[in-house]
């Protein structure tokens, strides 16, 4: 039965596969830097007669073939680019690297495409169609690795009918994965404001135009977008994260620089939401005399799981886990690059459960001292592999 093989060879491959999440860990790089991870993945492909072809400067696809090639191409994905946080943790594949962590589980999902590559190779003649592989950069920062990927081809030669990307959850128990049909997670787009005027002494306000002021009645203005034009049955976010200006007492500074995120769960949505902050911004920075720049950087699509191959997920996964350990991802604000390719083609993208609260792995990420379960890796493994070997749409 080729659910028990799969099984058994991530089993197998699990210690080799640790292995590999901690020397990517100890050694991880930033996005669209990740030289040294491309040419680890590059080494391990190569030795188990995997060729590989480079895209996107750093990132690599390949293609797997098992018996009748052509009769059905499921793209599998990961992700390999760290952050920018000083790791807080104590363990002996602490990152070697300061101010550069794996802090989202970028390594976790490197290592369970290579292992998942390894028991497909190994499995080749007992599953069909082919698999691609997709190992991908930069996507924790604009404009999106994924996006970059599918200009140059990722997509392409041969077509994937469906692709599957895996993340951490450390908020779900190691053992359990998750899926959602439809809008899982939001679309994000950066917003960079920039008021200017005269300034001048903070005692004579009245020969200066108060950037100050302006900029924060630009703050309260902007809280009007979400609260009275969104449908409050699609959730979506404005925050104004950074607000600098002035560096004194008694000086009513020239400019007032400020930055923030844009989420929201609707397309069309989306790029109203983005009218209604130019239209804001300029009329309140013009009605109270002053000059503003906005630039809004337009981030990742939401990420939306194709209905029906969600389904085939959800009961392959059961058949693979039992039900018991498939349960039901909740929507997320967070944004994934893995949107891009949703856009293209159908996609379903899952959480693989890496807390564990009895040894104290709880923290979240983005944070210094996150970590993971890595008896998840196994299982992460052969998800993907199982995924790759089965899945049709």
């Amino acid at each position: 039965m080729l659910a028990e093989k799969i099984r058994q060879l991530a089993k197998e491959f699990g210690p080799s596969c640790v292995e590999y999440r901690h020397h990517l860990h100890a050694y991880p790089e930033l996005s669209y830097q990740e030289f040294e991870t491309s040419a680890f993945i590059k080494k391990q492909l190569t030795s188990w007669g995997i060729s590989y072809t480079p895209l996107a400067e750093t990132g690599i696809t390949a293609l797997i073939e098992g018996k009748n090639p052509g009769s059905r191409i499921v793209a599998l994905r990961a992700d390999m680019d760290a952050l920018p946080i000083q790791e807080e943790n104590d363990v002996p594949y602490k990152s070697t690297k300061p101010g550069v962590m794996h802090a989202c589980g970028h390594d976790v999902h490197t290592t369970c495409l290579l292992g998942a590559a390894r028991v497909l190779k190994t499995l080749e003649k007992e599953w069909e169609g082919s698999v691609k592989l997709i190992f991908q950069p930069g996507e924790e920062r604009n404009p999106g690795g994924a996006s970059i990927m599918i200009k140059e081809g990722v997509l392409e030669n041969p077509t994937p009918q469906a692709i599957f990307g895996l993340h951490v959850h450390p908020t779900m128990e190691t053992g359990k994965v998750s899926f959602r049909a439809g809008k899982v997670m939001a679309s994000a787009d950066e917003i960079y404001i920039t008021v200017r005027s005269k300034g001048g002494h903070a005692a004579a306000p009245h020969v200066t135009i108060d950037t100050i002021l302006v900029a924060s009645h630009i703050v309260v203005a902007l809280q009007q977008i979400v609260s009275r034009n969104s449908n409050p049955f699609s959730p979506s976010v404005l925050s104004i994260c950074s607000f600098q200006g002035g560096n004194t007492t008694n000086v009513i500074p020239s400019e007032v620089k400020m930055m923030g995120t844009f989420r929201a769960m609707d397309e069309a949505w989306r790029f109203k939401a983005h009218e209604l902050i130019r239209r804001i911004v300029y009329s309140t920075a013009e009605g109270m005399g002053a000059e503003v720049d906005l630039h809004i950087d337009i981030g990742y699509p939401n990420v939306y799981n194709h209905e029906h191959l969600n389904e085939v997920a959800v009961h392959l996964a059961e058949k693979y886990m039992g039900k018991d350990d498939v349960l039901e991802t909740e929507l997320r604000m967070g944004a994934e690059d893995f949107g891009y390719y949703s856009q293209k083609i159908p996609g379903c993208f899952f959480r693989l459960g890496t807390g564990n609260i009895s040894k104290g792995i709880q923290s979240g990420v983005h944070t210094p001292t996150f970590n993971i379960d890595e008896n998840a890796i196994p299982i992460g493994v052969g998800m993907m592999a199982w995924l790759g070997a089965t899945a049709k749409i």
